[in-house]
C-alpha cells in the first residue's frame, strides 16, 4: 500500500486527486499508476485502470491471475468491472468511497454472484493515511477556488 500511496502523491503534485494503485505478482510490482484523467482528458484514466493495463502489458496477458490489487480508494464501478474482466483474485484499499465506491460503499460488485469472478477484498489498510491525503487535496481546492472569488 505504501507503493500505491506513492502513486498518489505523484498524482498531487501533477494536480490530479490523488488516488494511486499497484498491483503485485510473486512479491514484484508489474503495474503501476496513478489518477490521470485531468492531465490526459481521459475519462478512464483512473489509477486503477492505468495499473491494470501497465500489468497486462509487463505480463503480455490479459488474464492478471495470482496477482492483488493495491489501491488507496475503494474502486468505482468502471474500476471494479475491469478488475473482475481481468480476473484479479485479490483487492486491497485503503478509504472508503461514499459517492462512488463499487465494493460495498454504494454497490457490492466484489461479491456479486452474477459475475463470473469473485474478488476477494482486504479494506482499510493504511486507511486513515490515504483519507487524510485525499480530505487534504479536497481542503486546498475548495480554499483555493474560495480564495479566486475573493479576488
Amino acid at each position: 500500500m505504501r507503493a500505491a500511496l506513492a502513486e498518489a502523491a505523484i498524482a498531487k503534485s501533477k494536480g490530479e486527486v490523488p488516488i494511486g494503485a499497484v498491483i503485485v505478482h510473486e512479491g514484484r510490482i508489474i503495474g503501476r499508476g496513478h489518477n490521470l484523467r485531468e492531465t490526459s482528458n481521459d475519462p478512464t484514466t483512473h489509477a486503477e485502470m492505468v495499473a491494470i493495463r501497465r500489468a497486462a502489458e509487463q505480463i503480455g496477458h490479459w488474464r492478471l491471475l495470482e496477482t492483488t490489487l493495491y489501491v488507496t480508494l475503494e474502486p468505482c464501478v468502471m474500476c471494479m468491472g475491469a478488475i473482475i474482466l481481468a480476473r484479479i483474485p485479490r483487492l486491497v484499499y485503503a478509504s472508503r468511497d461514499p459517492r462512488a465506491g463499487a465494493v460495498g460503499s454504494i454497490y457490492d460488485f466484489s461479491r456479486d454472484e452474477r459475475f463470473n469472478h469473485r474478488v476477494e477484498v482486504t479494506e482499510g489498510v493504511l486507511g486513515e493515511e490515504c483519507g487524510k491525503l485525499l480530505s487534504g487535496f479536497f481542503q486546498e481546492l475548495r480554499a483555493g477556488k474560495k480564495s479566486q472569488k475573493t479576488l
